[in-house]
């Protein structure tokens, strides 16, 4: 096997134990409240030692939340030099397919997550921080592309309406008959948004 074929089984491996604690989090979030739980329970319920816990979260907080999944350094460096199609929305909409191949959620999680939010302040307060640290993220690589030229404001902007587009498509997957995968009412928000800017 391969160097870069074992490193990928490895980065594979290490996802899908970061998901499994984060599932097992969130259930236990759910069942007993954010302080109800402490961190060897969790451990125990995600069937990982203590130490390999902590080598992935620091805390319960953040292990509810989870990992966002990382972008292939290949897409970022076509994103980098103005690629893969020369637009910047559908650029960073290249961004957001890339994230959706890693980590595609299903109507349950969806649910789950938004019943955790709606129940624990603490988590939204959270979840807002990351927010604000992925657009800021994202900022940065939008500014390093287009040029010092390029408003900061306004990349702030574009960012946050295409992560708005992003949870319109989540309560969309929520919809009762809804049989449509996330990264396919991602494009349709997407392809709508256009429309109606350019009507």
């Amino acid at each position: 096997m391969s160097e870069s074929a074992t490193t990928s089984l490895r980065e594979q491996k290490r996802w899908e134990t970061s998901q499994r604690i984060t599932l097992c989090a969130q259930r236990l979030t759910d069942e007993h409240g954010l302080d109800g739980f402490t961190m060897d329970d969790l451990a125990g319920a995600a069937e990982v030692s203590r130490r390999t816990l902590f080598n992935y979260f620091p805390s319960k907080l953040d292990a509810v939340l989870g990992e966002h999944p990382e972008i292939p350094p290949a897409v970022l460096a076509t994103f980098h030099t103005g690629g893969p199609h020369g637009d910047l929305v559908e650029d960073l909409a290249e961004l957001a397919r890339a994230v959706l191949a890693v980590k595609q959620p299903d109507r349950g999680q969806v649910e789950l997550v938004r019943r955790l939010m709606s129940t624990n302040p603490r988590l939204l307060v959270a979840a807002h921080e990351r927010f604000e640290g992925i657009t800021e993220e994202f900022t940065e690589l939008v500014l390093e592309r287009e040029g010092a030229g390029f408003d900061r404001a306004r990349a702030r902007l574009l960012l946050r309406l295409l992560l708005a587009l992003f949870d319109t498509a989540l309560v969309e997957l929520l919809q009762e008959g809804e049989t449509r995968s996330l990264d396919e009412l991602f494009e349709v928000q997407l392809a709508t948004t256009r429309q109606l800017f350019t009507s």
